[in-house]
């Protein structure tokens, strides 16, 4: 959510952003805050007047009462009472403008970074960088829950008759490599200097619409039924909920975490070849990062924080690349996103295994995670989140790009401590 002030001396910027972001739907939004706005500051005006001059008339009743003036104090007591039917109203009347307000400025999307490219969709997304050499074997590279199965390690139709389409049972070696990958990615990004975390699996609505817009809210979310409780999609939700309503001392930041969780989404409008197996799920293990710092820092962590992907990443000896986010392909709330996509020798091209975000002010703003400066002052924190490693996905680019023409998989040696020493599965 953007600044209010912002938009009422920017207008024009705002709507120039929203036709960046492909969303001129949403231009009328602009012209209907500052309408409104001013009709609640205006109503606002009028309520504080007339409690100031409550204050002047309570007065003036008790020395009239005190001369004996019964009359004329009863003829100002009236006067105060039709007031306070009137501050009623606009009290009421201000209380229904600000949430008109509100919700309304929940949908305008945040300003993106003069650095990001314009485009409608990910079609738009820039290649960054490539990192490791992409290799293609002269033997075919099965689909990888081939791959798996051969191994013993997974079980679709056991789990499609237990929970449906889009759940997996991974079992044995795979299952034990899947556990692997999470404890390398803790332990990498540990070493890295962050705070490990375990986070409440669900979270409440308020934490939801803090952290997220309505549209990926109903895209992702699970409700829990009867409850004010959601499961998260991601451990960002409840890492930056961790900070809501709260005061944060600048001395402090910035705070680094790094958080494992399980993670349920919906995944609507799934579809596609590449994504059936264990590629696009409802349900699966993740490894993130989060940084809650000052607005000033922000632009060096989220270069900090894709970095720590593509290395933990090439530590497996998995080529990447990094893509730039085009402006249609950001959510509301972001300013900046690349994603982190790893080599398929099987496919013969990148796919995502992992997003970097700057959100800057607008989940602080929402969530009212503030910053009191070494002045004294107050301000909103910026916050980041990156994925560190989220198996089953990163799975699908360990295998194809270690597996042998014997069917067997090379464990490289970062893993082999969290495998029992192993060197090959097969």
């Amino acid at each position: 959510m953007i600044d209010l002030k912002f938009l009422r001396e920017n207008p024009e910027v705002v709507k120039q952003n929203i036709k960046n972001k492909f969303q001129d739907h949403k231009l009328a939004f602009v012209d209907e805050v500052i309408d409104l706005d001013a009709r609640s500051r205006k109503a606002k005006q009028e309520a504080d007047a007339l409690r100031a001059n409550r204050n002047v008339i309570s007065k003036q009743i008790g020395a009239l009462m005190g001369q004996g003036k019964k009359d004329e104090a009863m003829a100002l007591k009236e006067q105060v009472q039709k007031d306070a039917k009137r501050l009623a109203e606009l009290e009421a009347q201000e209380k229904e403008l600000q949430e008109k307000v509100n919700s309304i400025m929940m949908a305008i999307p945040n300003i993106i970074d003069p650095s990001v490219p314009i485009g409608k969709d990910d079609s738009c997304n820039v290649e960054i960088e490539k990192y490791g050499e992409p290799k293609v074997p002269d033997f075919e590279i099965p689909y990888h829950t081939e791959i798996m199965e051969k191994l013993n390690g997974i079980d679709l139709d056991s789990a499609g008759r237990v929970a449906g389409n889009g759940f997996y049972y991974l079992m044995g070696d795979i299952a034990r490599l899947h556990s692997a990958v999470i404890s390398y990615a803790r332990d990498f990004m540990i070493d890295r200097g962050f705070t490990y975390c375990v986070p409440p699996f669900m979270i409440r609505s308020n934490v939801v619409t803090g952290v997220m817009s309505f549209e990926e809210m109903d895209a992702m979310m699970y409700k829990i039924e009867g409850e004010d409780l959601y499961l998260i999609g991601t451990s960002e939700h409840s890492m930056i909920g961790k900070f809501i309503d709260t005061i944060n001392e600048e001395k402090n930041l910035p705070y680094t975490l790094t958080s494992y969780s399980p993670c349920f989404r919906k995944e609507k409008g799934a579809h596609g070849i590449e994504e059936r197996g264990v590629y696009r799920i409802h349900q699966f293990e993740k490894q993130e990062m989060v940084v809650v710092c000052r607005p000033e820092e922000s632009k060096d962590w989220y270069d900090k924080l894709w970095r720590n992907t593509v290395d933990l990443f090439r530590g497996l000896d998995i080529p990447v690349r990094t893509l730039e986010c085009c402006s249609g392909d950001l959510a509301d709330l972001k300013v900046k996103s690349c994603d982190v996509e790893a080599w398929s020798p099987r496919q013969k091209k990148y796919f995502e295994v992992g997003s970097c975000s700057n959100l800057g002010d607008a989940q602080a703003r929402r969530l009212k995670i503030r910053v009191r400066g070494e002045n004294g002052d107050k301000y909103f924190a910026h916050t980041l989140n990156n994925t560190a490693a989220a198996p089953p996905r990163m799975l699908i680019a360990f295998l194809e790009n270690n597996l042998n023409a014997d069917g067997s998989v090379n464990i490289p040696t970062a893993l082999q401590p969290y495998m029992g020493g192993k060197t090959k599965i097969g």
